[in-house]
Order: C-alpha cells, then structure tokens, then sequence
C-alpha cells in the first residue's frame, strides 16, 4: 500500500449483500438499492472507491456472506485501499467483527451508516437528543451481545468479575443511565411541543405536512412554495429537524407549512421510536403531501416505503387509521421528465415541478380543496350587537354567506370541528 495524504478523505467500498428476487419482499433492483448505499455514503463526505454487489444464497451467522466472497473483497478492498467498508444490510455484532477482521479495516452496516447521516446533520436541540438517543440505543445492542471475548469472561460470579466483565457492566450502566436522561429530556421536549401545537389549535391555520421519501425534494418544494429558505440540497437526509412556515392558499386561507425528515427503506429501529416527536408533526396534520421523485427509477418501491412507515405509525397509536383521506400524493421532479404533461398521474395525484414552479397553483388548489373537505357548515343567527362572537366566527372560519337583517345576522360558516364546538359552547 502506498503512503497517502492523511487530509485525503476516507476511502469507502460499499457492498450490498442481495438476496434473490423470490425471497425479497420488496421489488427494488439491486443496481437502484446499490446507488441508494452510494448517494448515502457519499453524503457524509466518503470517497467511494469500490463497490460490489454480492448475491445471498445462505445468511452465514459468522460474516453474512460466502467465504470466498468475503476472501475476495479483502483482496479488493486491500487494492483500493479501503479505510471503511459498508455493508448495506443489517449486521449482528459477531459477523460486523468478523469481517472487520478479515477485511482489515472499518465495518459499518446500514444502520450505523444512517444513523452516522443522522448525527451529522440534526441542527437543533432536539434532533440532537434523538440521534444521540438512537445511537445509544444502538451501541448498547453492540455492546451487550459482541463483547464475548474469552479474555473479558475471566472471574468468577457477576460483581466478583474479572476487570474486563467490571468495565462491561460499567458501559453498559452508563449508557443505560443516559438513556434514562435522554428519554426525560425528550419527554420535556414533546411536552412542549404539545403546548406548541394546543395554541395553534387556538389559530385558524390548518396544518399541511410534507413527506416522503429521503431526497425527493420536499425541501425545495417547501421552499417553493412559502418562499423560505430551508436547506434543500440534492443529498439524502438533507433534513432532519421539523421547520413550519405559513402559506397563503388562493381562497386566503392562511396554512401552516410543516417540512418533516424524509423515510427510507429498512429506517432503523432505534430511530424510529427515537423520532416519534418528529413524526408527530404528520399525526396532527390537517393534510398530508406526500411527496414523490416521479423521475426515480424505483419511485414506485420508494412509495411503497413511505405508505408503510405511516400505516406502522397507525399500529402504534401515533396516527389515525384515515391517514390516506387526508393524503394528496405530489410526483415531484416532473422537470426531469419533459414537464407536468410528461406524467401519467395516479388518480388524484398531482404533478409538479419544485424547481420550475410548474404545477404548484394545481396543488395549492387541491390543498384547498382537502382542507375544506374536512370542514363543518354552520348556520348561526347572530344579533347585530354581538360583534365579538361575529368577530370569532370570521377569525376562525370561513363565512361563506352572510344576510344583514334588522335585528339578525345570518351566517354561513366553514369551521373545524374543534372550532365549531368551542363557539357553540361558548
């Protein structure tokens, strides 16, 4: 191997172990899965100098893949050499040390890679305590099941251990003490988060929340149409903390904008009960614009990866089971694909173009249309002197007729239903 610039970045390789078609449960080509692992590794600043894909035809417990596969990416990855490997799949702690063994170098698996993504990018203080959590989730599961090494099993019985058992048992007694504090803070965080979300129920904005799969220009689309300036970078996992901004529909109604972490296939476990808060923006939505790259050759199996983490978030109680009434699904990149005309749309689909604008004055109508959907219709008399309860009605509905009599008020009136029931108990 020859001396290299230490400021040279980190050279990477990335393998995809893929299993054959009739044992996998999604149908994603390898090659679109493979450049999936590359955007993700890229996107924390690796250079990629080898990648590989490896057919499965047995999960072997000690390293996952064959022996001779194993042997011959070694000598591969020696010849390019490979500081870090990534494995883009799931691997226990036996068979991650098992291959950093055999490959000399640094194993990272799917989880770790995302979750590496994950800690590079959360801005605020609470995307950091999520990643943070997610992390020591994960490393917990490393430490308690890979650390079996013979020379850390000397001693006798549990507290009388030899030093390496002791050290074992104070890792994992400090993460878990962590834990403990981090899931405290987050709870406190949530806790406001909900006093947020109470006094915007007390103001007459619906909330409108993107999602989507990772990279499919939620961002840009939320840039596009509030005018902001989020970052919107053609990265995946450009975002990760929840951002809101208001946005003025045609009728006038004023909406509240919610751009949310984008989903991907396999999303670590660790991560995503650590970032239920997050989701919760998509759970107390009025619509939800599920946002699709309609130009990725794997858009279909990407959509599919989205409708199932929120059908999961149904199972869990964190989402209602009528998500999809409140859907409007957005097939974005429509630029990449000879303009809005060039896309054969799904029955109420809607396509756009975040980059051009084309297709946005069609969507802010179909946002109008679901949120008015979603509304009450009321009838009130009102008398003339009571201009503080006409002055509500205004403010938090939408008076669609009104008949000035001598001594009534006739209105008409478009309401939430929480609205509605608070006026008519007031």
């Amino acid at each position: 191997m020859t001396d290299r610039d230490s400021a040279a970045p980190t050279r990477a390789a990335v393998i995809l172990p893929w299993e054959r078609p009739e044992r996998q449960e999604a149908n994603r080509a390898a090659e679109a899965r493979l450049a999936e692992a590359v955007g993700l590794t890229a996107s924390i600043g690796l250079a990629i100098v080898h990648t590989a894909i490896l057919p499965l035809r047995a999960h072997r417990p000690a390293t996952l893949l064959g022996s001779g596969q194993v042997e011959m990416q070694g000598t591969q990855m020696q010849e390019a050499e490979v500081d870090v490997a990534i494995v883009d799949a799931q691997l226990s702690p036996v068979q991650q040390r098992n291959l950093e063994k055999a490959w000399a170098c640094k194993v990272i698996d799917r989880t770790g890679l995302i979750l590496d993504i994950f800690g590079e990018r959360a801005a605020t203080a609470e995307g950091t305590l999520q990643v943070e959590l997610a992390h020591l989730e994960y490393q917990r599961s490393r430490l308690v099941r890979s650390w079996t090494h013979l020379e850390r099993q000397r001693g006798g019985f549990g507290f009388l251990g030899g030093p390496g058992e002791t050290q074992i048992e104070a890792d994992r007694r400090m993460i878990g003490d962590r834990i403990v504090r981090l899931k405290k803070e987050l709870e406190q965080v949530r806790r406001t988060r909900g006093l947020h979300r109470s006094a915007r129920k007390r103001i007459p904005y619906p909330i409108v929340a993107l999602v989507g799969y990772t990279n499919a220009g939620k961002s840009t689309l939320f840039n596009a149409l509030t005018g902001a300036e989020v970052m919107a970078k053609d990265q995946l996992f450009a975002t990760l903390d929840p951002t809101m901004r208001g946005l003025r529909l045609q009728s006038g109604r004023q909406t509240i904008l919610s751009d949310t972490v984008g989903f991907i296939s396999e999303l670590p476990t660790e991560l995503v009960a650590a970032f239920r808060a997050t989701l919760e923006e998509v759970a107390e939505a009025d619509v939800i614009l599920h946002v699709r790259d309609a130009a990725h050759p794997d858009s279909t199996a990407q959509r599919g990866d989205v409708v199932a983490v929120l059908d999961g978030m149904v199972k869990d109680g964190t989402l209602d089971g009528d998500w999809r009434r409140r859907a409007i699904e957005v097939l974005n990149k429509a630029d990449l694909l000879g303009g809005v005309a060039g896309i054969e749309a799904r029955s109420g689909a809607v396509p756009v173009s975040a980059i051009t604008g084309e297709g946005l004055e069609t969507l802010k109508n179909a946002i109008d249309t679901r949120i008015a959907a979603g509304l009450d219709i009321a009838e009130y008399d009102l008398a003339p002197a009571d201009g503080a309860r006409i002055a509500w009605l205004y403010q938090h509905g939408e008076v669609l007729h009104r008949t000035d009599g001598e001594d009534t008020i006739h209105l008409t009136v478009r309401l939430r239903s929480a609205d509605r029931a608070r006026f008519e108990r007031a």
